[in-house]
């Protein structure tokens, strides 16, 4: 007698994603950490980008990248609409951001990560590889606390009210960018305290959600793919983020209408950018405040990766020492 076991489409999104995408971002980030420090950006950026799609390949996914990297800056990238996975499992979208930190990954500098999300076909946002208008904060906030369209100064101002502290107590972080000029001296107005990072949105974010960073708000442009994937991690920790696409072109206008957006000026909630059940995984390639970087030892390598899961708010920390040494030199 023969008897088959019906698995929910959820709980194998659950069996795949948990371990499997650490693998991925696990391969793609020790890719990249060899070239640390080589000063060599889109080399580094290529070798992450090419493990994260083999490993993403010999999934049991039926897989489309909806978010990926690179067109804004002409680098190698696992390009949207492409198909990955070895097509025998369930359908899933999938956002990428294989090196975050290519910058910081080529000058070996704190933060750069291989970063990935997962969650059911048809529930991240499409969005071209264009700039983003951002804010975020973590969990524990009435909901409106902050509003994109508020002035910074207004936001720091009810965050710090929410909060029950002083503005000075607050403590905003941003890309170090000179379009952020006005922002910063808004903040700094007020009394709050400014903390730049040269790259890496996607982690700024997550900072936020984090008690021992001392990172209270995100606020400012950035990737629209960074975006996504940074609305991923917060619905599975909590927090509050908005968003708005920056549409500048008639190219970009042109290409959200073949991605279904309509309405180009749309302010995106977390749960407009992720639906449903979705993971999220990154990797660290340098040391930082979230993740430790790869360490090559002489018999092995070291690992350190952080994954969630929204419809749980599951958040697993994996330090991992991958012996097959040979293997694990992705050749």
């Amino acid at each position: 007698m023969s008897s088959s076991i019906t698995i929910q489409p959820n709980l194998l999104i659950e069996r795949v994603l948990t371990i499997e995408i650490v693998r991925v971002t696990e391969r793609a980030a020790v890719s990249a950490a060899r070239l640390r420090g080589h000063g060599k950006s889109k080399d580094s950026d290529q070798a992450a980008v090419d493990a994260m799609r083999r490993e993403l390949n010999k999934l049991p996914i039926d897989g489309t990248v909806v978010i990926g990297e690179g067109e804004m800056d002409e680098a190698p990238m696992l390009f949207i609409g492409e198909k990955v996975g070895n097509k025998t499992g369930p359908k899933v979208d999938i956002a990428v951001d294989p090196l975050e930190g290519t910058t910081l990954c080529a000058k070996n500098m704190p933060g750069a990560i291989a970063t990935l999300a997962m969650a059911d076909a048809g529930t991240l946002l499409h969005a071209p590889d264009c700039y983003m208008d951002k804010i975020a904060i973590g969990p524990g906030y009435p909901k409106g606390t902050v509003d994109l369209d508020a002035p910074p100064e207004e936001n720091i101002l009810n965050l710090a009210k929410a909060k029950g502290v002083k503005p000075s107590e607050i403590t905003a972080i941003l890309l170090d960018r000179p379009r952020h000029a006005d922002i910063i001296a808004a903040i700094r107005k007020v009394g709050a305290a400014v903390a730049l990072i040269s790259d890496g949105d996607v982690a700024g974010v997550i900072h936020c959600a984090e008690a021992k960073t001392g990172i209270d708000i995100y606020l400012g442009l950035g990737g629209a793919p960074e975006g996504v994937l940074s609305a991923a991690a917060l619905r599975c920790i909590g927090g509050q983020m908005q968003t708005r696409l920056i549409i500048d072109t008639e190219e970009l206008h042109a290409r959200i209408l073949t991605m279904g957006i309509k309405d180009p000026k749309k302010k995106y909630e977390i749960e407009d950018m992720v639906r449903g059940d979705c993971l999220f995984a990154a990797t660290g390639v340098t040391t930082g405040p979230m993740l430790r970087g790869v360490h090559f030892g002489k018999d092995m390598i070291e690992t350190e990766t952080v994954v969630m899961r929204s419809v749980t708010g599951t958040v697993r920390r994996i330090v991992a020492e991958h012996r097959e040494f040979g293997k694990f030199h992705l050749d």
